[in-house]
């Protein structure tokens, strides 16, 4: 007879309310729906590879010179290169001036956490104000890492909007130097955004409380259509010449979600405290997965580098954005021709891949049970499916 398994009083784990499918995977429906995962489909809600990154792919199977070495700890350096100038803007100050320490990381997931670990280490606030609500995981995430997590107002429900005057508020209460995690557009999961008037009253309201911005940019480009629109907020907190953490992710906007490709960014005060800041950022990375894989960086890489790949990639991406966009009105028209009570005004007024629906749980179940439609119990819902 075995002996009994040291493992036996383990309890099990929670599903995760985004990952987690099995209901939706137990449910025999044709027509059933998930819409809590935040992943692009097709028309036929397939997943989509960009034809960009088949060619690139393809470009990387085809070189016979490519093997398949350790990357350095800090990860491929064209990538950390171009994703810090894709980001920044090429002609950033910061990048002209060797101030950006960039390394890569396991998409955007990896990126919070090598930059919540660093900072647990060497920064002397160890609080990080996150907004309310947010993406499930960063609490998680920066509290693992050694911080501490509190929020900040955000959404407001009653409006479906942006509660602007407690965000100051809340702001203006935390402790000179507390770190503040910011969406840098597209946020995740009410899809409503601050005005750039309304980014440079947080700007100003930072900097004068010396916060220190951590961005977290999971979808550039996916938001407008427009790179470089979606970066503004960034631009803005770069151009006064403070400094601030930048996490990256390539999973939606190039569509590499299984790939884990992601960066992290810290724009120091000089060329010489980047140079140790990265030196600092490898003795986090080492012993946490020693250096990150070669293959999705590679492609993301021989897109950003190749003048007619990155405009082929634009064009792709604002096609993505448009079509979201567009299912947007068409949810919206189509709730308007039914006379549905409410108004669903902010459905086309949110922007990106995700919405507050303003469904309560209770509807939320109803629409599983009736319809076969899968939604976070808050209400929270991706486009397009």
């Amino acid at each position: 007879m075995a002996s009994p398994s040291v493992f036996a009083g383990i309890a099990q784990g929670p599903e995760d309310p985004i990952l987690g499918t099995v209901a939706y995977n137990k449910d025999p429906s044709p027509v059933k729906v998930n819409l809590g995962v935040g992943a692009y489909r097709t028309e036929e809600g397939k997943p989509l590879v960009l034809n960009v990154v088949k060619r690139a792919e393809q470009m990387l199977i085809h070189n016979e010179s490519r093997v398949k070495e350790y990357l350095p700890i800090t990860g491929l350096a064209d990538f950390n290169k171009l994703s810090a100038k894709l980001i920044f803007g090429a002609d950033s100050p910061a990048i002209q001036e060797n101030r950006v320490a960039t390394v890569q990381c396991l998409s955007g997931t990896g990126s919070l956490r090598v930059g919540g670990e660093f900072l647990a280490r060497h920064y002397h606030e160890r609080t990080i104000y996150i907004p309310q609500p947010t993406w499930g995981n960063h609490p998680k995430v920066f509290t693992l890492a050694g911080l501490t997590a509190r929020s900040y107002r955000y959404y407001d429900p009653a409006t479906r909007g942006l509660d602007f005057q407690g965000l100051l508020e809340d702001l203006s209460s935390a402790p000179s130097g507390a770190i503040v995690l910011l969406h840098a557009c597209a946020h995740n999961p009410t899809g409503v955004d601050p005005t750039l008037e309304q980014w440079e009253q947080i700007r100003q309201l930072m900097r004068s409380k010396a916060l220190l911005p951590f961005f977290d940019s999971a979808y550039q480009g996916f938001a407008s259509g427009s790179l470089d629109k979606d970066a503004q907020s960034v631009r803005m907190f770069v151009a006064d010449g403070g400094e601030l953490l930048m996490a990256q992710s390539y999973a939606k906007n190039m569509g590499l979600y299984g790939e884990r490709v992601g960066a992290l960014s810290i724009v120091c005060g000089s060329a010489d405290i980047a140079v140790k800041v990265e030196s600092q950022l490898k003795l986090v990375i080492r012993p946490m997965y020693s250096n990150p894989p070669l293959h999705g960086a590679s492609i993301v890489a021989t897109i950003l580098k190749d003048s007619a790949m990155f405009d082929e990639w634009t064009v792709e991406l604002k096609a993505m954005a448009d079509r979201i966009i567009s299912m947007r009105e068409q949810l919206f028209d189509a709730l308007k021709i039914r006379e549905t009570p409410g108004d669903w005004s902010h459905i086309i007024k949110q922007i990106g891949m995700f919405t507050f629906t303003g469904l309560n749980s209770e509807q939320v179940a109803f629409m599983r049970q009736e319809y076969h439609i899968y939604m976070t119990s808050d209400g929270g819902s991706a486009w397009p499916v």
